[in-house]
């Protein structure tokens, strides 16, 4: 039936039908559409969560047990065997804080980059946004990063941690970084991936490294001490993820009562530029990844199904 006979042509949407919730099919608002595509997002979050887990006897507690082993290798290897933790005080609760970081920052980056190749099914044969697919890794990659925030909360409260307003923010700037950044880079990446499969390869590199020259595992000042204030310390100190490891100590560890005390006694723990540290360069760095990943990917996005 046409138009003419009564009936709405095919591919528009009547007024009372907008009103419902209705739109024309195939509509794209780039970057937007993981907010005007709430549930297909959701959909796509619960098969990547069912997916990953599917015939796994552990399920969601992995996400509990690798960290768990990582932190305990690294606290043995370095903070026991190379005596680390004797210079910092509640070790435990600085690794951990920097840990959890760097994990997020690696599954988000090596996940979104992998998300188009990965549901190359879905991208050749329906039209689905492709923005969604990065975006689904990312907030599946919050899933699993909850439960180490919580262990990470009972350790610190365990080393007379005490939640302020000062952590607060500290938690909640670092997380806008940490995700403007990694999103940015996985767009990128993701693009450049579905044309040239040897990018996941490098993101596994940068995210091995990025685990090496962030301050996880050992104290800024051991750094500034090795480099003084040449071009490499401030190249070290204004790379976002640092800014971002030193936010989550200030969120964590800096504010322990352990912490406090031995501060009292070790001015260098004190740090120099603040709690929040050169947050307002790390915020403005993550945009700028940001935006620039939002635009290689929408200009990419067209050739994804021919590519894959």
């Amino acid at each position: 039936m046409s138009a003419v006979d009564g009936a709405p042509s095919v591919g528009r949407v009547s007024r009372a039908e907008k009103a419902e919730g209705w739109r024309t099919p195939g509509q794209d608002h780039g970057w937007l559409n993981p907010f005007h595509e709430r549930f297909l997002l959701r959909l796509l979050v619960k098969k990547e969560l069912r997916v990953r887990y599917r015939g796994s006897v552990l399920g969601m507690l992995w996400s509990y047990v690798k960290p768990a082993v990582q932190f305990i290798v690294f606290f043995i290897a370095l903070g026991l065997f190379l005596g680390l933790n004797k210079g910092t005080p509640a070790y435990a609760v600085y690794l951990f804080s920097g840990i959890v970081v760097v994990n997020l920052f690696g599954e988000v980056f090596g996940n979104c980059t992998r998300s188009i190749t990965g549901n190359q099914a879905l991208v050749s044969k329906i039209y689905l946004p492709s923005e969604l697919f990065p975006w689904s890794t990312m907030l599946v990659a919050l899933v699993h990063f909850l439960p180490q925030v919580l262990v990470l909360v009972v350790g610190a409260l365990l080393f007379g941690w005490v939640p302020s307003a000062t952590a607060g923010l500290a938690f909640v700037l670092g997380m806008a970084i940490l995700v403007l950044l990694t999103m940015g880079l996985g767009m990128i990446g993701a693009a450049l991936n579905a044309a040239f499969r040897d990018i996941e390869n490098f993101v596994d590199l940068i995210t091995m490294v990025a685990t090496w020259l962030s301050p996880v595992m050992y104290r800024m000042t051991m750094v500034k001490e090795a480099l003084g204030d040449s071009a490499w310390w401030w190249l070290y100190a204004l790379n976002p993820l640092t800014i971002v490891v030193e936010l989550f100590h200030t969120a964590f560890w800096r504010y322990g009562s352990q912490v406090v005390e031995a501060t009292a006694h070790d001015p260098s723990l004190i740090p120099p530029e603040g709690p929040f540290g050169y947050w307002w360069v790390g915020l403005l760095t993550a945009a700028a990844v940001f935006a620039v990943g939002a635009v290689v990917f929408e200009r990419s996005k067209r050739r994804f199904a021919q590519e894959l």
